[in-house]
């Protein structure tokens, strides 16, 4: 009796340590090249970065990017179709991987491309429309109708900048402001936030970037100090101080060197979660991630360029150990797993990939 209750206790100890180990990593997808179903989740080992996937939410339309609650109960997504360009909510059982549809609401612009929840609003940068879509959430977790839209309009000397193109949504790090960048008017915009009201957003200031460089991510340091801008055009990063809606310029580097010729087509920036380590994507002929030290005066330092292994490094993420950096590319459906140096910043290649359709964008779960 007493090897049995042992036995059990081992294993239960075992299963816990093999929660503890993994997560959800969900793939968000372009479904109208034939070659994916919807969105995909895999169980992520954090200690050896093998990936199983255990289900597939089917039945969405190019659901390009996604945004979880703050538990993870909830999933959203973009449904980027055209003029049928909504968002849609989910319930999601982040132990089983398994998702319910709720509903999905309408977008008041084309081609939603980024998505965003604090779990009272789901907001989305709607792309071709240059529009920005609020909606609020029910208890439910499903989305209400759209609560407020609204229209960017201006253009660029680029001719990828005929009107506006609102590419992401971000809040500031204390949740008071929501920060727009608008890659075809060279523009960010940083709106007053207000979760409860009717119309949650409203214009603080709108800060010009350099003419015909499309500012596409940005992201914030831990500390809420700095603020990291990175250009599709051109691939420079821009680094700001931040400081309550205000964003003060201090530095601009160049991700590729000065003789490349060829199409930089910058695309995700992120920091690791230390605030020791940026590291910014690019596509085109590039294809390749760039490492940079985080130095205390919030100025980066390059570490090193590696080959992103793929083509079209659209998204990419640090696993919740630090350990592992993953790349989504759209161009030869592969997510590449590295290896990442929690010391050095260094990236090296793991040898594991994940081959999934036209992947773009990477979310872990709590």
């Amino acid at each position: 009796m007493l090897r049995e209750l042992l036995l059990v206790f081992l294993l239960s100890i075992n299963a816990l340590y093999a929660a503890a180990q993994s997560g959800k990593l969900i793939v968000g997808t372009y479904t109208n090249k034939g070659n994916s179903e919807g969105i995909y989740v895999y169980d992520f080992d954090t200690k050896t970065a093998h990936a199983k996937q255990v289900s597939i939410i089917k039945n969405v339309f190019n659901p390009s990017y996604l945004a979880l609650s703050k538990n993870s109960d909830f999933l959203y997504s973009v449904y980027e179709d055209g003029t049928n360009s909504a968002a849609s909510a989910f319930r999601f059982n982040a132990i089983t991987g398994e998702a319910n549809f709720l509903n999905k609401e309408a977008t008041k612009g084309s081609n939603p491309c980024f998505i965003l929840t604090d779990g009272k609003n789901a907001l989305t940068a709607n792309y071709s429309g240059g529009s920005i879509s609020v909606f609020g959430i029910k208890a439910d977790g499903s989305l209400t109708s759209i609560k407020q839209n609204i229209q960017h309009i201006g253009s660029g000397p680029d001719k990828r900048q005929t009107s506006a193109h609102v590419h992401q949504v971000l809040f500031s790090p204390d949740k008071k402001y929501v920060i727009a960048t608008d890659l075809g008017e060279d523009k960010v915009y940083v709106y007053h936030y207000q979760a409860d009201a009717q119309t949650p957003l409203t214009l603080k200031q709108s800060i010009k970037t350099n003419a015909g460089t499309g500012p596409r991510h940005l992201t914030f340091s831990p500390n809420g100090k700095f603020a990291y801008l990175a250009h599709e055009f051109n691939g420079k990063i821009s680094v700001f101080s931040y400081n309550d809606g205000n964003l003060s310029l201090l530095q601009e580097v160049a991700t590729v060197a000065k003789d490349f010729t060829g199409k930089i087509d910058a695309a995700d920036i992120h920091l690791s979660a230390d605030g020791r380590f940026l590291y910014e994507s690019n596509r085109g002929d590039a294809n390749a991630i760039n490492v940079f030290a985080v130095q205390k005066n919030g100025k980066l330092s390059a570490v090193e360029t590696v080959s992103s292994l793929g083509k079209g490094p659209r998204n990419f993420t640090i696993d919740p150990s630090g350990k592992y950096l993953l790349v989504a590319h759209q161009y030869t459906n592969n997510v590449v797993i590295f290896n990442r140096n929690t010391q050095t910043g260094k990236l090296t290649d793991s040898g594991k990939q994940i081959n999934v359709g036209t992947p773009v964008c990477l979310v872990f779960s709590k």
